[in-house]
């Protein structure tokens, strides 16, 4: 009577000794498609085996835990790419890396440039290149107007003149912002509402003003007329807004 045991993986039997299955428990690697399974629960008896049907003993190696467990279809294995491939899908992470960080730093220029502000210069140049703007920063929580008031122009009937103090309250430039001026009857109802843009209140030094915004800190002086014949205004409405 001899021994054999079947993988029962692949079903391939095997001649197998018991000093075989009991050096390491019973698990043992099938010499066919290297499963390891348990040798001895998978016994099979045979009274006169066929040397034909069974695979000598040499090809069922015994378990060895140190050991990977060898692949049991070669065509799987994913081969390594070659160097140049390597190189090339390199070369293409860092590339996209590159124009990632570009992008950011061309859609945060503004901040970029406030918080490096010797980048200003080449920002602008790369800007001009690109067919973008740099732009000083917008935040009309840090504008205030400081004062204001609206007064009769003495040299001219039914003109009147738009006096306010504007602050930069950021440790920042910022662009000079719109005004928007509304005038109110005696029931605060609207009789005139208008939008002055930067342009239209510094008039002639607004080529000069407005590259340079409202420094950091600093108060701009406004002073703008306006036409109001045929208007009966007793009251006014100032607010500062970035388009």
């Amino acid at each position: 009577m001899s021994l054999a045991t079947r993988c029962p993986d692949c079903g391939t039997a095997f001649r197998v000794q018991s000093v075989q299955l009991a050096a390491k428990g019973g698990k043992v690697r099938c010499g066919k498609c290297a499963a390891v399974f348990d040798g001895v629960s998978n016994l099979i008896e045979q009274a006169d085996p066929d040397p034909a049907a069974l695979e000598p003993s040499p090809q069922l190696p015994l378990f060895e835990p140190e050991r990977e467990p060898a692949e049991p279809v070669g065509f799987l294995k994913e081969e390594p790419p070659p160097p140049r491939r390597r190189l090339a899908w390199a070369l293409a992470a860092l590339a996209a890396s590159a124009a990632l960080a570009l992008q950011a730093l061309l859609y945060w220029r503004t901040e970029v440039a406030v918080l490096f502000p010797d980048a200003r210069a080449s920002l602008a140049a790369a800007c001009a290149t690109l067919g973008c703007e740099l732009r000083l920063p917008r935040r009309p929580e840090l504008m205030s107007i400081e004062s204001s008031d609206l007064q009769s122009d003495g040299r001219r009937d039914g003109v009147i003149v738009l006096n306010a103090v504007i602050r930069n309250r950021a440790p920042f430039a910022q662009e000079y912002p719109a005004l928007e001026l509304t005038l109110t009857d005696e029931r605060d109802q609207a009789v005139l509402r208008r939008v002055l843009i930067p342009a239209e209140y510094l008039r002639e030094a607004a080529a000069e003003r407005l590259p340079q915004g409202v420094a950091a800190g600093a108060e701009a002086v406004l002073r703008v007329h306006f036409d109001t014949s045929g208007l009966r205004a007793v009251g006014y409405r100032l607010y500062l807004f970035f388009p």
